[in-house]
């Protein structure tokens, strides 16, 4: 099976978890996923299977599109719900406030990277140096917003999707929109709608993906090469 394989990741798997389920479930060993989603996000994984692992730098090249719940007023370790909580303000700002400040992150940025990440600074990994309770000096990163699209206002959250390039960290914007605003802010919830032609609507889960091969119908699945 040489091909992609585009999984809805659920909530409480690690992307390296999904990659070990279906070595098990397909009985092959020559695996890879294409970008990490946080244990908590969900979406969009597309899985390379076979001859098609020489395709992962293409596909983790390609723009992604997700949908995030911003939580304002608070402000973690993490950046997002799983942390510690390190601040909590009043969020005293107008919906059109959070709306200038959310449109002013289209275009190119300069993003720091989270500590709680798997990047490696003198071959060791972020979040492994933060779980010491050190931090380390990140430096800022370029990154794209292509599209942001605010989809509801409910003071202190806010509902939003956004296009952006790769390695870019949603709960670092959640993070970052916050501090613009001057009230702090972190990420709630994260799904990964799109990941370059592999969209939502055409992923299945794991369990989905065992049934198929059970019923034989397993190769209807997956996008060949």
């Amino acid at each position: 099976m040489d091909g992609v394989l585009n999984i809805r990741k659920e909530k409480g798997y690690t992307s390296f978890d999904v990659v070990a389920k279906l070595r098990g479930i397909l009985h092959m060993k020559k695996i890879g996923h294409t970008g990490t989603l946080d244990p908590e996000a969900e979406g969009v994984l597309p899985v390379v299977l076979g001859k098609a692992t020489k395709l992962v730098d293409l596909l983790t090249e390609k723009q992604k599109t997700y949908e995030a719940l911003l939580h304002l007023g608070l402000e973690t370790d993490t950046q997002d719900m799983t942390g510690t909580v390190l601040e909590e303000k009043p969020v005293e700002v107008t919906e059109e406030e959070v709306r200038t400040v959310i449109r002013s992150f289209l275009g190119e940025q300069q993003q720091i990277p989270p500590m709680y990440s798997a990047l490696k600074v003198d071959g060791k990994k972020l979040y492994e140096l933060a779980r010491e309770g050190k931090t380390v000096e990140r430096k800022p990163r370029a990154v794209q917003f292509y599209e942001i699209e605010i989809k509801k206002i409910e003071l202190p959250y806010v509902r939003f999707s956004v296009t952006c390039s790769k390695g870019t960290y949603i709960r670092t914007l959640c993070h970052d929109i916050g501090e613009k605003l001057q009230v702090g802010g972190c990420m709630e919830e994260l799904e990964r709608t799109k990941v370059g032609r592999f969209l939502k609507e055409d992923a299945v889960t794991l369990d989905e993906v065992r049934q198929k091969m059970e019923q034989g119908e397993g190769a209807e699945l997956f996008t060949p090469l």
